[in-house]
């Protein structure tokens, strides 16, 4: 509701343990409409593989766009 209330409809998501709290955030947020960025320089899982595989695969397929930090700063 916050988020909403400040007409946020974008978010950019980082983290530890890209296979439990930044996929369960972006799954959320995905379910939510929200627009998704994924730094994925800015994540990182204690299992490198579920790492790759959700940055390669799984969040582009949920609709996130996947940059690292610097293609995303560049932007702004």
């Amino acid at each position: 509701m916050l988020l909403r209330a400040q007409r946020i409809d974008s978010l950019v998501l980082t983290g530890v343990a890209t296979g439990a709290m930044v996929a369960a955030t972006l799954y959320d947020a995905a379910d939510r409409d929200y627009r998704l960025t994924v730094l994925s320089d800015a994540c990182a899982d204690g299992e490198p593989d579920v790492h790759d595989f959700l940055i390669n695969r799984v969040f582009p397929a949920r609709g996130a766009e996947v940059l690292t930090s610097h293609e995303w700063t560049a932007r702004l």
